[in-house]
């Protein structure tokens, strides 16, 4: 049986290719939580050198209630990622129901200051076996 709670997307903005995993962690159906956990690769396929310098995801629930999370860089770091460079790294999200999606953005910078926001193609967050 395929595991249904691993999920994937993938998107290339100028250069810049995002390809997330995502999978069910755990829940706790008394508090009425369910954990995520996700890995992201940022890879840079252009010619010029950039960094990240902040993130921007669009969190929703099963009940199609929408969450911003803005800040500076991905788990305390801001990485400069040469021409063919990648940045991996692993971070969680919880939900107040057993599926829902995130998408979003990385803000880029290139060596001449120029910026540009690389996006990061919706997901799916689901707890196996779960109908919805």
């Amino acid at each position: 049986m395929q595991d249904t709670s691993v999920h994937s997307s993938e998107a290339v903005t100028k250069g810049i290719r995002v390809t997330v995993t995502s999978q069910f962690s755990h829940a706790e159906p008394r508090r009425q939580l369910w954990h995520f956990t996700y890995t992201v690769r940022i890879a840079n396929e252009g010619t010029e050198p950039v960094q990240l310098v902040s993130r921007h995801w669009i969190i929703t629930n099963g009940s199609n209630e929408v969450q911003e999370v803005k800040g500076p860089g991905v788990v305390g770091q801001q990485p400069t990622l040469a021409s063919g460079q990648a940045h991996e790294y692993t971070s969680g999200c919880s939900l107040s129901t057993p599926f829902g999606s995130m998408r979003g953005s990385y803000r880029m910078v290139t060596r001449d200051g120029a910026e540009f926001d690389a996006e990061i193609a919706e997901f799916a967050l689901t707890e196996p076996y779960t109908v919805h």
